[in-house]
This record gives structure tokens, C-alpha cells and sequence, in this order.
């Protein structure tokens, strides 16, 4: 019988992967259950109804990802409906945010598109045993967890709290916000879940929930069209290879920036032959600085990524002149296949398609992802994305799947992990809880090194004459990285991270 390693987020996600091999699936299998009962069960942190990257690497083949990532939506609409549908919230999250919800922030989702298509080219079991377990916890009911409620009480009255279905979904009776530890039932959630497991993926744009969603959107101001909905198309690329030590990583590819971005600064770490700070940090600057200055504002993001790869393998860095709410599941079976997936829905539009429990992503109000402009590409074009779930095999048999949630921590905390694991020989649990530093880089800001406590960073960060913000360890901030492994000899293993409410089975 197949066995499986997994590494989700939350104990009702591991449950749903074990099950699902169980009942005959893979780790394709296991990890797309997980990362749906993650949507469902980490309300605000993640939904069905975003944008999703799967990585699978297949015992007896080449890797691939499968990009569902969110699009510009609008086809056939009129100009004056571009700019409109958006609220302004500011956020104590991060330090302080600014963000945009409402109708007008919802982008085309792809996630399940991206989830779908990987289960038809890779699945071993049945389309709904992927969705049994999400359905039954939205059904029966499950317990919130830590950083969903710790999200939900930043977010419960303003982005959560203006939709009349959404803020009644996530408060208690006295209209407090729910707390970890509550029990949430959505019964409306659970009978979509079941539709689409029953019809299959293409009910959430095709079928009565697609169109349903196209409706609400048109009656509130919304961009998202039925054409857009029977438009969309989860894509296949070939992953971009990069290797570190004796492993070959595939990552995701262009149009995304965190794979590209995560390969640049991996391979410059990894032929500075260490894993000094001082080269950590200036790597990170280096290469977000030019993020910053290209990607950040780029018109063509799958040109530009090639081009930046192409840079820096002839001139080195030299050649380059210069959401938060995401989740990510890691598995690999006893066969050797390897699944990532990341997921995203920003911070939340707040939006719920009437009678569905189904809550929409914020992509287009989050500034970070449009710095040409909310509403500024034209229909059909794929959003930036720092999402980079990558998979691995090394030259003696070992085989790896890999990522993290954390928005523009995602590419800097993988460098970190990859780097002492793959190159330095670190045990991969440690690897993940060992300190982290993060360069931020925000044009018109000055640049400064977030950082763990830990006084070589500390030093590091004095010796280069940055500004420095100091986090307590193992904080949320940076992450929440989960690996699944199988050794030569056949032993599956799986590590969670610390910083966030990890899980890890192995069955």
C-alpha cells in the first residue's frame, strides 16, 4: 500500500491527506485534499477562491507547474466599470498596511483550475475524496485555529465586517470576533464543496457557482465576468532548475517573480560557498532592490524574468542594475512523487458569493501585486506573484517537496532553508526553525533588514550600516516553511515551521 509524507497547515489538513491516500491517492492526491481543507478551515487566512501554484514531480518523469494563478478580470465591460468596487482599509498587520476590498478587488481565482487540471494529469484517486474531508469539515463543523483567529481579529470589522453574509460567518452570536479554539460550521460552504466535488472543477466557473459568482459581481460593482469565468485556463510550464549542492530544485517559473527570484538569490548564495549573513543579506538587497525597481512595475513579467536569469548567468549579480494570507501543503509518497502546492486569496475581499459560504480573494487591492495601478491590466493578464512551491531530488535518491506561505518572505525564507539544507548538509527541521533575516525593499522607503533575534545577524546587519527592525523568534512575519521527504532507503519524514500552526503526519 502507498504511504505518504505531508507537511499542511493544521491537523484537520493532514487528516484529509492521509486520508486520501488511503482511500487510494498519491501525493498529488494528499496534497490537493490538504490545501482545500485548508481553505476551508482557515477562514480570511486562505480560500478556495484565489490563485494556486502546484508543483508535481513525478517518479518516472520531468517536473511541472501548474499555474493557477488570479487574472485581470473585465472582458466586455466599459471603461467607466474599471476603478470602481474598492474600499480602503488599513491594517495593523505586518506593522502597518494599507489595502483595498470589496467587489472591485475580486481577481479571476485559478486555484481550482490549477488543482483540478493536477489532479486529472496526476491524480491517483477519486476528485472527491480530495474534496471529502473539506466538505465534512465545513459540515460538522472544526476548530479554529491560532493565526486564523489572530488575522480574523484584525480583520473582523472592516474587511470581514461591511459584506452582510461575510461579517455574519465570521463573528459569534454577540457579533464579537470568533477566537481560537471556536467551532465553525458553514453549511452553505459544505454544499458548494460538494457541487463541485460531484461536477467536478469546472462547476466554480462554468456551472451554477460561476455563475453565480458573475452575477453578484455585476450587481455590485464588481469586474469579474461570466466570459472571464469560461476564459480562464490553468497553465503548464516547465519549472525553472536550479541546483543547490548535490539536489535539483524546480521551482516555479516566469510570469511569477518568486521563482525566479528565489533561483537568483539561491544560486548566488550557493557560489559564495557559505552561509555568512553578511553575504544572506546582500544577496537579498541585491536582488529585491532590482525586483523593486523592474519586476514590481513590469508590463511583460514572463520577458523580464527570463531576462533578469539570463542576466545573472552571464554577468553574475553584477548584471542586475538596480500576501499575506497564503498556505502552502508539501508531499511525497513511497513512489517518489513529489507535490507542493501554494495558494493565495490576499488579505480578503470580504465578498461572499450570495448562498455559497465561497469568500472572494482582494488581488487587485493589493498594492504591492499592481504597482502599475489597481485596475491597470488589460483582462485576461496574470497578476504578480511571490508563490514558489518547488520540489527536489538529490543525486543519492532523495526526493523533497517544499514551500511557504508569507507574501515577500516566501523567495527569502526558501534561500535560507534551501541553502543549509541542500548546500550546508542541515537536517531539514532544523534547517526551517533555525533564524531568519528578510531585506524589505519598498520604493520611496528607506531599505531595512527585518530580522530573528540572533546577535550574528544583529552584527551583520551593524557591519553593512543598515537599518535594522529586530522580531522575536520564530515569529509569524517570516513564514511558515513545510518540507516532505523520502530518503534512499524508502523513509518518508515531513517538517513543519515553528511560525506558523504546522502539522506534519506520516502514514
Amino acid at each position: 500500500m502507498r504511504r505518504v509524507a505531508v507537511a499542511a497547515t493544521g491537523p484537520v489538513a493532514v487528516d484529509a491527506a492521509l486520508g486520501a491516500v488511503r482511500a487510494g491517492g498519491n501525493a498529488v492526491d494528499a496534497a490537493l485534499a490538504a490545501m482545500v481543507t485548508a481553505m476551508t478551515t482557515e477562514p480570511g487566512i486562505v480560500t478556495p477562491m484565489g490563485g494556486a501554484y502546484v508543483t508535481v514531480w513525478p517518479p518516472d518523469g520531468e517536473p511541472e507547474v501548474i499555474d493557477g494563478n488570479v487574472e485581470m478580470p473585465g472582458r466586455g465591460l466599459p471603461a467607466e466599470r474599471f476603478g470602481g468596487g474598492l474600499m480602503e482599509f488599513d491594517l495593523a498587520y505586518g506593522g502597518g498596511i494599507t489595502v483595498y476590498a470589496g467587489p472591485g478587488s475580486v481577481a479571476i481565482p485559478g486555484a481550482f483550475a490549477a488543482m483540478g487540471l493536477a489532479h486529472e494529469r496526476h491524480g491517483a484517486g477519486e476528485w472527491t475524496r480530495v474534496m471529502h474531508d473539506a466538505v465534512k469539515a465545513a459540515r460538522e463543523g472544526f476548530h479554529l485555529g491560532r493565526a486564523a483567529a489572530s488575522y480574523l481579529a484584525l480583520t473582523t470589522d472592516n474587511i470581514f465586517g461591511w459584506d452582510e453574509q461575510t461579517r455574519e460567518a465570521m463573528t459569534r452570536d454577540d457579533d464579537s470576533a470568533f477566537v481560537a479554539g471556536d467551532r465553525l460550521v458553514s453549511p452553505s460552504l459544505a454544499e458548494s464543496l460538494e457541487l463541485i466535488g460531484e461536477r467536478g472543477w469546472r462547476e466554480a466557473y462554468t456551472g451554477e457557482i460561476g455563475r453565480a459568482l458573475a452575477a453578484d459581481q455585476a450587481e455590485r460593482g464588481g469586474l469579474v465576468t461570466e466570459a472571464d469565468l469560461a476564459a480562464y485556463e490553468a497553465v503548464v510550464r516547465t519549472p525553472l532548475r536550479l541546483p543547490a549542492g548535490d539536489w535539483d530544485i524546480a521551482t516555479n517559473p516566469p510570469p511569477s517573480i518568486g521563482g525566479p527570484m528565489l533561483a537568483v538569490m539561491l544560486g548566488e548564495l550557493v557560489a559564495r560557498g557559505g552561509f555568512a549573513w553578511r553575504d544572506v543579506i546582500e544577496v537579498q538587497k541585491h536582488v529585491l532592490t532590482y525586483r523593486t525597481d523592474v519586476h514590481d512595475f513590469s508590463a511583460d513579467l514572463e520577458d523580464d524574468g527570463y531576462r533578469m536569469l539570463e542576466e545573472v548567468r552571464r554577468k553574475g549579480l553584477a548584471g542586475l542594475t538596480t500576501s499575506s494570507s497564503t498556505a502552502h501543503v508539501s508531499a511525497v509518497d513511497s513512489d517518489g512523487m513529489a507535490c507542493a502546492v501554494t495558494a493565495s486569496s490576499g488579505y480578503g475581499s470580504g465578498a461572499m458569493v450570495p448562498g455559497t459560504g465561497l469568500m472572494l480573494n482582494n488581488c487587485l487591492g493589493e498594492p504591492e501585486l499592481n504597482r502599475l495601478g489597481l485596475h491597470a491590466l488589460a483582462p485576461g493578464t496574470r497578476l504578480a506573484s511571490n508563490m514558489a512551491p518547488s520540489a527536489g531530488r538529490s543525486s543519492d535518491g532523495r526526493v523533497m517537496a517544499i514551500g511557504t506561505p508569507g507574501a515577500d518572505r516566501i523567495t527569502t525564507a526558501l534561500m535560507q532553508v534551501l541553502a543549509r539544507h541542500c548546500v550546508l548538509g542541515v537536517d531539514i527541521g532544523e534547517a526551517i526553525a533555525r533564524t531568519r533575516a528578510h531585506v524589505r525593499v519598498v520604493r520611496g522607503e528607506a531599505t531595512r533588514v527585518d530580522f530573528e533575534t540572533d546577535p550574528e545577524i544583529e552584527a551583520a546587519v551593524a557591519e553593512l550600516g543598515l537599518p535594522g527592525l529586530e522580531h522575536d523568534t520564530h515569529a509569524m512575519y517570516f513564514g511558515g516553511v513545510g518540507a516532505a521527504t523520502l530518503s534512499p532507503s524508502g523513509v518518508l519524514a515531513a517538517a513543519g515551521d515553528p511560525r506558523r500552526e504546522a502539522a506534519t503526519g506520516v502514514a
